[in-house]
């Protein structure tokens, strides 16, 4: 059945809204197509057919409050003479498109789901920031964009550097050059650009024009928080694993103390981590940052004291705010308190297609595959891709336990022009008895061989870099 809690599929329905094309997105996502074609290119003297894809974008938000400024930068910037406020409003186009298909894609999973969703509320601008360091990066923005993906070089790239160093030690700043650091570090290992037959470009596009952005002064002002106190229902984490970091992301329901309606929440932790130390190992790390992950793996709920929650569904986690409550099973959760739980807004410079991720409930599907092609979710009538390459190996959950599965808690995701559920935790049959298999089961700790090993191996890595560290810094 389609992602709307548990309620029976019925012959005849209507066309699925996951599935009906959206009018209009076509055309939004290959205007931001174009732009990427003359990014990649370089701005400094773009060719005929890369200011035709310029003037792409600028009709593509004719109609909007953008109409005037992004026509005069094209206008600039096909002339080879654009400064940075008019790169601003060139990312303010592509980054509004952006948006705008993020919106409609949410207005369909509301459809799907049934599920309320909260208002997103505006912010004062904080203008405590450093504006030279602002201007400075905004500078180095611009100097890409003049040269596009094919024109950078390590000289360019490198002269991020400083920037980031003298951006770090503030923390207003700091979202900003963690950005800029990783930016310059996917474009440094690139470098020469010329070299490259193919580019990133849409990736490097969003990070590009996310980044300008940023270096509006007030951009980066901390997101509004309230105290709120009760009762917190883990669903599944979203694991995500890079060379040098981690997240972990936990997807919840929060029950008000006071009776209210129950909200979708999510609570994240960072860390660095070396790159020997892969799939259950990573645990190991994160697992002193968020006790909330050692609760997850035990099947528990918590209860929260005046945490803070942002508008946007985000707990800023504080450990003392935060006890461990009774049994919570995820799918209990997942099959009485999802249905009602109103979703949250999401952050104006967060609206893009790549940061949809719906908690949903799937049961009483068929799992269907031909060969090497995705895994699909049947359901009567209906059809969903289900996303096996994001099933972190730092848990018992893999395609094989999924492809046997009956039902599904899961992240219901938009990537290449369709949805897809990205499966947080499964319930299957084993030896005549249901099974559930979270993605963070090992999170608290493991006996699963597999995963002893793993830790066995992180600890091993994590103590020989902190005794290489010591001698280091004896020296």
């Amino acid at each position: 059945m389609p992602p709307h809690a548990a309620e029976p599929v019925t012959e005849g329905r209507s066309a699925d809204p996951l599935t009906t094309p959206v009018d209009g997105l076509g055309e939004a996502l290959a205007a931001v197509d174009a732009f990427d074609r003359a990014l990649a290119a370089g701005l400094l003297r773009p060719q005929p057919a890369r200011v035709a894809d310029l003037t792409e974008l600028a009709h593509a938000v004719a109609g909007s409050p953008l109409a005037a400024r992004a026509a005069e930068a094209v206008e600039k910037a096909a002339a080879g003479a654009a400064g940075e406020d008019h790169f601003l409003a060139l990312a303010a186009a592509r980054t509004a498109l952006l948006g705008a298909a993020h919106d409609a894609l949410t207005a369909r999973v509301d459809e799907s789901t049934g599920r309320p969703r909260g208002e997103a509320s505006t912010t004062a601008p904080d203008q405590r920031q450093t504006v030279n360091l602002l201007l400075a990066a905004r500078t180095w923005l611009a100097d890409l964009a003049r040269a596009g993906w094919q024109g950078i070089d390590h000289e360019l790239v490198g002269s991020a550097a400083q920037i980031v160093s003298a951006m770090l030690p503030d923390p207003a700043l700091r979202r900003l050059a963690t950005l800029l650091d990783g930016f310059a570090a996917e474009l440094a290992a690139s470098c020469p650009g010329a070299s490259l037959d193919r580019f990133p470009a849409r990736r490097w596009g969003d990070l590009w024009a996310r980044a300008l952005l940023l270096t509006r002064p007030g951009a980066t002002a901390p997101r509004p928080a309230a105290p709120v106190t009760g009762r917190l229902l883990p669903l599944g984490v979203d694991l995500h694993e890079h060379a040098t970091a981690a997240q972990a992301q936990v997807h919840a329901v929060f029950e008000p103390a006071d009776g209210g309606a129950p909200r979708l929440v999510r609570a994240s932790v960072s860390v660095p981590k070396p790159d020997t130390v892969v799939a259950a190992g990573v645990w190991q790390l994160l697992r002193p940052h968020l006790p909330l992950l050692m609760a997850l793996g035990e099947g528990r709920s918590m209860q929260l004291t005046d945490m803070p929650l942002t508008d946007d569904g985000d707990l800023v986690w504080d450990d003392d705010r935060a006890r461990t409550g009774e049994p919570a099973d995820a799918f209990a959760t997942a099959r009485v308190a999802l249905p009602a739980a109103t979703a949250p807004p999401t952050a104006p410079l967060d609206r893009h297609t790549a940061r949809l991720a719906e908690p949903v409930f799937l049961e009483g599907y068929t799992t269907l595959r031909d060969g090497d092609s995705p895994l699909i979710f049947g359901f009567a009538g209906h059809s969903l891709a289900v996303d096996t390459d994001r099933i972190p190996a730092a848990g018992p959950l893999t395609p094989e336990t999924v492809a046997a599965s009956r039902a599904c808690i899961g992240l219901l995701r938009w990537d290449d022009g369709a949805f897809h559920v990205q499966p947080l935790a499964v319930e299957t049959t084993v030896r005549k008895k249901t099974v559930a298999l979270q993605a963070g089961a090992w999170a608290g700790g493991t006996t699963d061989k597999t995963g002893v090993k793993a830790e066995k191996a992180a600890t091993d890595a994590v103590t020989v870099l902190r005794e290489r560290a010591g001698r280091l810094l004896r020296k």
